[in-house]
């Protein structure tokens, strides 16, 4: 699936995983599952939250919004994986590559910006909880929404543009299951030292800024809540604290890895593990971690489910 040199590619070859026929039907069984799970549970989530007034509170809404982006992110690559995996690799044509690309990236950075607003807004209720409903109105909560949703894909448009100037050539084989940065970069043939410069001073923007900012809130959070004199109090918040903060070095910790240096070695053999971390494993977690730990949550799906129940009874015995 090469092309002769120097002309230029207008289509490439999604290599995937290079596995045997029995372990592509396994693998392909195991990740429909996990995508059906995902897109499930999000999904869940936001019509829990959607259609429950108890739960139209800022946190929840950023809930709502993660979860809306998980479904959306995991959509844009893993139906494309599925059909690769079982097929033993496949061909995306040049707009098709730079437009998934363009789409999964936008929606990392708006994850990244949500999973940040969703640090303030725990700051705001656990250190300044006098000052919370008026820092934290409906008004500011769908600001930072809006926001979170249009730095994403704006941003990204500067990625792409660069890329539309790199000039690819050659081989057209991509040693991944998507198309990615770094696999990308592996195959131009034009000078690509600006479109590195500028992904590198974009990911310190979009991923080391707001990981600081949400290491910093936690270590707010942290101190107040020591200051707790209830130990149960303490426990509890501790534990959501440590969950959210495991998720958060998980997804943000692979994409510094990624993206802050794509062309060293040791990050390009890596990355098709390291990018089913933040493909499959943190949206899989999502609904466990941030939603169906919560009291709130749990409350309104068992009465939610109950009233269900109740009312198919009362529909049989009529």
């Amino acid at each position: 699936m090469s092309i002769k040199n120097r002309t230029l590619v207008s289509e490439f070859w999604i290599q995937g995983f290079q596995i045997s026929h029995t372990y592509r039907i396994l693998m392909f069984s195991c990740f429909l599952l996990i995508y059906i799970m995902i897109v499930m549970g999000n999904l869940l989530i936001t019509i829990l939250i959607y259609s429950n007034h108890r739960l139209h509170l800022p946190m929840y809404i950023f809930l709502c919004n993660l979860s809306l982006s998980e479904i959306f992110f995991t959509t844009s690559i893993i139906p494309n994986m599925l059909y690769v995996i079982v097929s033993g690799g496949g061909v995306m044509s040049y707009a098709g590559c730079l437009a998934q690309f363009y789409v999964f990236g936008s929606l990392i950075s708006t994850e990244c910006f949500l999973l940040a607003v969703m640090s303030y807004d725990r700051y705001l209720a656990i250190c300044i909880p006098l000052r919370y409903n008026f820092l934290m109105n409906s008004r500011v909560c769908f600001q930072f929404s809006l926001f979170s949703w249009l730095s994403g894909f704006l941003l990204s448009v500067i990625t792409i543009v660069f890329m539309t100037h790199i000039s690819f050539c050659g081989s057209n084989l991509i040693d991944h299951f998507l198309c990615d940065f770094a696999p990308l970069l592996n195959l131009a043939c034009s000078d690509i030292s600006k479109v590195e410069l500028q992904v590198f001073v974009l990911s310190i923007s979009i991923i080391v800024f707001p990981f600081t900012f949400i290491v910093l809130t936690y270590l707010s959070i942290i101190r107040t809540i020591l200051s707790i004199p209830s130990t149960s109090g303490r426990q509890k918040a501790f534990s959501t604290c440590s969950s959210h903060l495991i998720i958060v070095s998980l997804y943000y910790g692979t994409l510094m890895f990624m993206y802050s240096a794509p062309s060293l070695k040791m990050f390009q053999n890596a990355s098709k593990p390291l990018s089913l971390l933040y493909i499959v494993v943190t949206p899989l977690c999502n609904p466990i971690i941030y939603s169906l730990r919560s009291h709130e949550i749990r409350y309104v799906f068992q009465k939610t489910v109950t009233l269900k129940i109740v009312l198919y009874c009362s529909g049989r015995q009529t």
